[in-house]
């Protein structure tokens, strides 16, 4: 956070659970940058869906939501009946009171995550994220008609199907992520302050300079911010 803060780099940090909540809201108090959101993982619903009340609890203390969504992967498939009522009671609530902005995984669960999206979050009332989208060009294109935004990595450039589509994504819908510390940079957990790498790296899937993406990036983040009706600061 040190770094972020140093290398002036507006960085969301997510919660896993409602109950890092409290520690996570005091660690970003004075922060200029920082932001963190309220979520409740998919991949942790088995063991936490009872914290679901908790998380409606602190809701109404932040603008930013995450990490929410479904992953019907392998090892996560048994709960996917828990994941989709607790993302569903998100998707709600956020619908309920207007204006939040949510990051959403999306593991091999898109078409389900869209569905979600479309049926109990209008694009008025919220603005969802896809982080680290694996989906299909038209899976995409469905995405950017409900008015999602895409958070791009630099590990989603390094395999043929990343490449693709992030090249394809509207130029308007493109956000950035590290995604760190689950992705690397030069053998070591990656951070926020490494930001710039993630720009050289999709500036060359979409072939154009580093310092043309860096302006788009930042169009866009400020267009998410104030996508809603009311006006709204970072």
């Amino acid at each position: 956070m040190a770094r972020a803060e140093a290398a002036s780099v507006h960085t969301l940090t997510v919660t896993m659970k409602p109950s890092d909540w409290p520690r996570s809201v005091e660690a970003t108090r004075d922060t200029r940058n920082v932001r963190a959101a309220l979520g409740l993982h998919p991949r942790l619903v088995a063991q936490c869906a009872g914290e679901l009340p908790l998380w409606e609890e602190y809701f109404p203390q932040t603008r930013y939501i995450g990490e929410v969504g479904l992953d019907a992967g392998s090892s996560f498939r048994d709960s996917l009946h828990a994941q989709r009522q607790v993302f569903r009671r998100v998707l709600e609530c956020c619908a309920e009171v207007g204006g939040k902005i949510l990051s959403v995984h999306s593991v091999r669960s898109i078409p389900d995550v869209l569905a979600m999206v479309e049926r109990h979050l209008p694009q008025d009332r919220g603005t969802v994220v896809l982080h680290w989208f694996e989906g299909t060009p038209t899976q995409a294109g469905h995405a950017v008609a409900l008015g999602c935004f895409f958070s791009v990595n630099a590990a989603m450039t390094r395999n043929e199907k990343g490449r693709l589509l992030i090249a394809a994504l509207p130029e308007d819908r493109i956000l950035t992520e590290t995604d760190a510390p689950f992705t690397q940079v030069n053998g070591r957990d990656a951070e926020p302050a490494d930001i710039h790498a993630v720009i050289d790296a999709v500036a060359r899937v979409r072939g154009v300079s580093g310092e043309a993406l860096a302006e788009t990036i930042s169009a866009n983040f400020h267009s998410l911010l104030l996508s809603e009706t009311f006006a709204a600061t970072w």
